[in-house]
């Protein structure tokens, strides 16, 4: 039997996987399956065990892999690596997958990837080539790509970037992003029904997520408290935040947002929201706000403006809907009042994503299976050269 493995250990990472997996057990049949491989911050309680929202999906959940995810130190993270790849070894080694499927750039992303080449086991590497200068998140990407057989990109430049890397243009293909996938097939509750889902009024709000900067190395009480002071500014509108993922930093970053929602009224902190009520609240907001991935690729695509905070996004491809600021108080401030004007807002409406149009996972979902059934995966990779010396004249 043929079998792939799409590996999942986040909230927001399983949103862009989800449609993928759909996609590809329509495949399934007595010779060929699709193991979901859960593990990470999904089986954390403290990070609101959202392994319950792939269930509440229908969605067979083959292996359930525990990994530590405390993360304060970079002591702790080492150690969540060395048993996430003791651990992942043993899975590949005993479930001999002909490829897996891998989303991104997080630490334990990349021990899943080690312990892959340690088994011979291909990787379907996607989101490579992006950049995030301001976080860890990039030489995490990029080590996994190189690490990876078949790359699939979310646009052209990520694209070039992948090949510069020396991966053959033959196996990186650009079909844009699941993200515009999610948008057109799941963001469909109305603003009554996605607020009310949350215990909320109808209002005017912001969809907010914060999380660490790491390359920073900047005191992150101090962040959250200068995000706090701005957002207090709009006691007009409703800030409902969704905690930190578990980069180093991410716990206390939540911990200062569950006390700052006992003194603000205007905050509401989720630990998670799934990825349809997410995707149907940003819909319908004012603007997003913060420094994740979300309100660079998904935000744009409903003509929604994004606020985006500090340097962790910094290099990823942009649209004009996108205000960058300072993390400081100051300088939030004046970036909330640029995305609420009507000037911006106008602008908004006129902008077209750089990532796609949508139907990406059904391409993804075909190469991959053609690719493991034609049995065309060879490990011996050569380095594709560029023509360095003719690019620079």
């Amino acid at each position: 039997m043929n079998k792939i493995a799409v590996i999942t250990s986040t909230r927001a990472e399983f949103g862009l996987l989800s449609p993928v997996v759909i996609e590809l057990r329509k495949y399934e049949n007595e010779s060929f399956r699709v193991d979901l491989v859960v593990t990470g911050t999904h089986l954390s309680e403290e990070y609101g065990m959202t392994v319950s929202e792939i269930e509440s999906m229908g969605a067979r959940i083959d292996h359930k892999i525990q990994i530590p995810v405390y993360s304060d130190s970079g002591r702790d993270i080492a150690e969540n690596q060395a048993t996430t790849l003791i651990r992942f070894t043993e899975l590949f080694l005993e479930q001999n997958y002909d490829a897996l499927i891998l989303l991104g750039d997080r630490y334990e992303m990349l021990a899943i990837a080690i312990a892959a080449g340690n088994t011979q086991t291909p990787i379907f590497h996607l989101c490579g080539g992006d950049t995030t200068e301001g976080a860890l998140d990039e030489w995490i990407r990029h080590s996994i790509t190189k690490i990876s057989y078949l790359h699939f990109v979310t646009n052209e430049e990520s694209r070039n970037r992948v090949i510069q890397l020396g991966e053959s243009p033959e196996r990186v293909f650009n079909y844009g992003s699941t993200s515009i996938d999610n948008i057109l097939t799941i963001a469909d509750l109305s603003v009554q029904e996605a607020l009310e889902s949350i215990g909320i009024t109808e209002c005017k709000y912001a969809v907010c997520t914060y999380h660490p900067v790491i390359m920073d190395r900047v005191d992150v009480k101090k962040q959250v408290q200068e995000f706090l002071s701005a957002i207090s500014l709009f006691p007009e509108l409703t800030f409902i935040i969704t905690k930190s993922n578990s980069d180093q930093g991410g716990a206390r970053i939540n911990a200062l947002l569950d006390e700052a929602e006992r003194k603000m009224q205007n905050i509401h902190v989720f630990a998670s929201l799934g990825v349809r009520r997410y995707l149907s609240l940003m819909r319908h907001s004012e603007f997003v706000l913060g420094n994740s991935s979300s309100g660079i690729i998904e935000t744009p695509a409903f003509h929604i403006p994004t606020v985006n905070i500090g340097d962790r996004q910094r290099g990823r491809l942009q649209s004009e809907s996108i205000i960058n600021c300072a993390s400081d108080k100051e300088s939030i401030v004046k970036a909330i009042r640029c995305a609420i004007s009507k000037e911006h807002r106008e602008l908004c409406k006129k902008v077209v994503s750089p990532y796609g149009s949508g139907h990406a996972a059904v391409k993804i979902a075909r190469k991959s299976v053609e690719t493991v059934l034609n049995n065309r995966i060879n490990l011996k990779k050569k380095f594709y050269n560029i023509d360095i010396m003719r690019r620079q004249k």
